[in-house]
């Protein structure tokens, strides 16, 4: 690479990284804690000052985005001998949420590596852009959460594992497996996505280097090569070296497991059950990685209680739910852009990452934790990537006059997601694109992490502010701590034996009650005594809104004026009693 072409990179990427990073750090101090995010910044804490990973393994949570988000807070509280006050959780909230800015810029260098290794420099240079512009990797970026983490890590296994196929046995198998347990590390998905990923890669290559000339013929050679010994060798060797790695990492607390030591106490009285016993008593080796992996295995497959999606509830998963939520939350010329190059010139389309996009496509079908697409957040990446080079490729087969209409086309669509992102800051959790109405009636589409995710606290303080004296009633979907504190009192409805808006009015201190969206649309209070009363609720024109939560006006001579907001913006397991410390049901 030229001098001055490398040097227009690097000030390519910073110019966007910067743009995405100030976006993320200032949306970030403006949003309360969502769910997940007390339980890390307290895990990650007691990593830090214990060692040990019990209670995030005990969650299913893998510990490197945790660690790395906590750290500034560690050497804040250790090596400088500063001691911040547990009450002011928003400032160690922020700390947090600024380390995960290293992922986002993880993400952006390796997005730029894959594609200009595809695409060419400009293919390169419009991955960053787009990533940079996403409403979705921005929404989660400005977290202190786990999901832009395993993008960033299943992007740099991918590229990696890419460019070092026909290399040496380091860069074969040594350099990728250090990827893949980095990915496993980020999240326990990253076990499953970055063998899917390899598969797609693999086929890619040697599709392309096949001498078939038909089909069929040429289908049995790559899938003959791809088992071949050497691969499976390989595949093997590189799976049990990150496998090593990630148990490793996590340790363990040398302690006997409770729920294996009961499971061999309440078998059946025989010969072999002393030594089960003694054994349970004895294999000191929990919690460790096995047990967050296990968990996560587990929840998939009995999956959530209960999913959200057009208005309707499902007990257990909708089937389609992924592919119908990306078409909700992707931005509108990221969801054109294949279409466009169907038209025009669909072999560009023919490149791993969009392979590899396709191939996590398929396999959400069988995904059943469905509380929001940032479970899916690698293959947002990847489609990203793969149509970036695939639209670069495209435009330069094109004769000039056309070239210039597209290089328009392309500005503007970059244009269009820069401004879809600023237009929903700082609450980017609720975009939902403009063919399915936007984020202002989003919640009547999504739930959770795709659009209340606990994160309203700050803005529902503000409108409490300045617009009611008294103390406003809340039924919150979250574990912010602030919402324990005055303006709010948590009135938790699922919770309570209420059916009737008279017990509710009982229950409240105030004339406001405000209604977390995921509450009161999403499947959190299947209750068939409530749902008469929710009902209603909905039915029930607000007094006012934020981003998250409708207010209505509870006093006896209620308010029917139009639904007002004063601030801009749209967005685990229920506690039982309001806010409060709770373990997060998935990672």
């Amino acid at each position: 690479m030229p001098p001055r072409t490398r040097w227009f990179d690097v000030v390519w990427i910073i110019l966007w990284g910067g743009f995405a990073s100030f976006l993320c750090v200032s949306s970030a101090s403006r949003l309360g804690a969502t769910f997940d995010e007390p339980f890390y910044v307290q895990e990650g804490l007691h990593r830090w000052r214990s060692g040990s990973t019990f209670g995030l393994m005990g969650a299913g949570t893998m510990p490197l985005p945790v660690e790395v988000q906590t750290f500034p807070l560690h050497v804040w509280k250790r090596w400088l001998h500063q001691r911040f006050n547990p009450d002011d959780f928003d400032s160690i909230l922020s700390v947090a949420r600024a380390g995960n800015l290293v992922f986002l810029w993880l993400l952006l260098i390796y997005g730029w590596r894959i594609a200009q290794r595809i695409g060419g420099d400009w293919g390169g240079r419009l991955a960053v852009a787009v990533l940079a512009c996403e409403p979705n990797i921005l929404a989660h970026a400005a977290l202190a959460t786990t999901d832009v983490a395993v993008a960033a890590g299943l992007l740099a296994f991918c590229h990696h594992f890419r460019a070092g196929l026909d290399g040496p046995w380091w860069n074969r198998v040594g350099l990728p497996a250090i990827c893949y347990a980095v990915a496993i590390l980020a999240k326990a998905s990253g076990l499953v996505f970055a063998p899917l990923c390899a598969v797609c890669i693999e086929l890619h290559r040697l599709w392309t280097e096949s001498s078939a000339l038909s089909f069929r013929p040429r289908i049995k050679q790559c899938l003959r090569a791809l088992f071949s010994r050497t691969n499976c060798r390989d595949a093997i060797t590189m799976g049990v070296i990150a496998i090593a790695l990630v148990f490793l990492y996590c340790g363990c607390d040398f302690q006997a497991k409770p729920k294996f030591i009961a499971w061999t106490q309440s078998q059946p009285e025989s010969a072999m059950k002393p030594a089960l016993v003694w054994l349970a008593e004895h294999l000191k080796i929990f919690n460790n990685a096995g047990v967050a992996i296990l968990r996560q295995v587990q929840h998939n497959m009995r999956g959530h209680d209960g999913s959200f999606l057009l208005g309707e509830v499902a007990p257990r998963s909708f089937w389609y739910y992924f592919p119908l939520a990306l078409s909700i939350k992707s931005p509108l010329p990221l969801l054109l852009a294949p279409m466009a190059l169907i038209v025009l010139r669909r072999r560009a389309l023919f490149n791993w990452p969009c392979l590899a996009a396709l191939a996590l496509l398929i396999f959400s079908l069988n995904c059943r934790v469905q509380i929001g697409i940032r479970l899916q957040l690698p293959l947002i990446v990847l489609a990203v990537v793969g149509l970036s080079a695939a639209v670069a490729n495209a435009c330069c087969e094109l004769p000039a006059l056309r070239f210039r209409f597209a290089m328009m086309a392309v500005s503007g669509a970059v244009a269009w997601m820069g401004l879809s992102a600023i237009s929903v800051w700082p609450n980017g959790l609720g975009y939902v694109n403009e063919a399915w109405g936007g984020p202002n009636d989003g919640y009547r589409l999504l739930s959770d992490s795709n659009y209340d995710w606990g994160q309203g606290l700050k803005e529902l303080a503000a409108w409490k502010r300045a617009n009611a004296s008294s103390p406003i009633d809340v039924w919150y979907f979250g574990t912010d701590p602030a919402a324990n504190k005055a303006p709010f009192h948590i009135v938790p409805l699922h919770a309570l034996p209420i059916t009737d808006e008279s017990q509710l009015r009982a229950q409240m201190t105030g004339q406001y009650f405000a209604v977390g969206t995921t509450l009161l649309f999403g499947s959190y209070c299947p209750d068939p005594g409530k749902q008469e009363l929710i009902q209603s609720l909905r039915r029930r024109k607000p007094f006012a809104r934020t981003a998250t939560f409708l207010i209505y006006d509870l006093a006896p001579e209620a308010s029917t004026s139009e639904p007002t907001r004063t601030a801009r913006g749209p967005a685990g397991r229920l506690p039982s009693s309001g806010p409060g410390p709770a373990t997060p049901t998935t990672r």
